[in-house]
């Protein structure tokens, strides 16, 4: 599996000390680090960070809106990698209701799919530029439920990776798996996070927490 021996990077506090946890997810191209550095933003204390690394810095090979098929086996075990990774937080005593999920564009359409995937109360899901993976067009039935678990999503009206479309479909999805969605459309801007965004993904974690 492409991701299985890739490292995991961690900021703030130690696991076994942690009373929550977040795992970010970095964008096509880049390195672990750089996602990390959005901890600085929700420096809580007792929150313990993981940004895993992407082989070759790209979670799968084509663009999100292709066919889920065309982006495997990168995406499977990408969404293991994260499964894995929630395990193991679990099994230090965190639970999931304290453990949140976020990413920047490609990174927030992983997060994105696996929480839709894996269906539970988490303590948010943080969606920076992305949307659930699959083709546009074609209709997601809502499966399971996510018992009110918080999410934001920002996007820009014209990003050139993100359809606008796809960042809609995605709150109607997350809203009728019973999440609780904040989301924001940007005009015009660029493929990045703004500071509005982390103050209003800031909001919703410490009210998680």
């Amino acid at each position: 599996m492409p991701h299985s021996n890739q490292p995991i990077y961690s900021a703030g506090a130690k696991l076994e000390d942690a009373s929550a946890a977040m795992i970010l997810l970095h964008g096509r191209g880049a390195p672990a680090e750089d996602i990390l550095s959005l901890s600085t933003h929700f420096d809580y204390p007792h929150v313990a960070f993981f940004a895993p690394q992407a082989d070759s810095y790209t979670w799968y090979p084509n663009r999100f809106i292709f066919p889920v098929e065309q982006n495997e086996p990168h995406l499977s075990s990408a969404l293991a990698l994260i499964s894995g990774l929630i395990q193991k937080i679990e099994a230090s005593g965190i639970p999931s209701e304290k453990i949140f999920v976020g990413g920047f564009s490609q990174g927030a359409c992983l997060a994105s799919e696996y929480v839709i995937r894996n269906p539970k109360r988490y303590g948010g899901l943080l969606v920076f530029s992305g949307g659930y993976i699959g083709t546009l067009n074609a209709k997601r039935e809502p499966s399971g439920d996510l018992s009110g678990t918080p999410a934001f999503i920002g996007c820009s009206d014209v990003d050139p990776h993100i359809p606008l479309q796809r960042v809609q479909e995605t709150v109607s999805l997350l809203k009728e798996m019973g999440a609780q969605v904040t989301d924001k459309i940007y005009s015009g801007m660029a493929h990045t996070i703004n500071a509005d965004e982390i103050s209003l993904a800031r909001a919703m974690v410490e009210q998680s927490l």
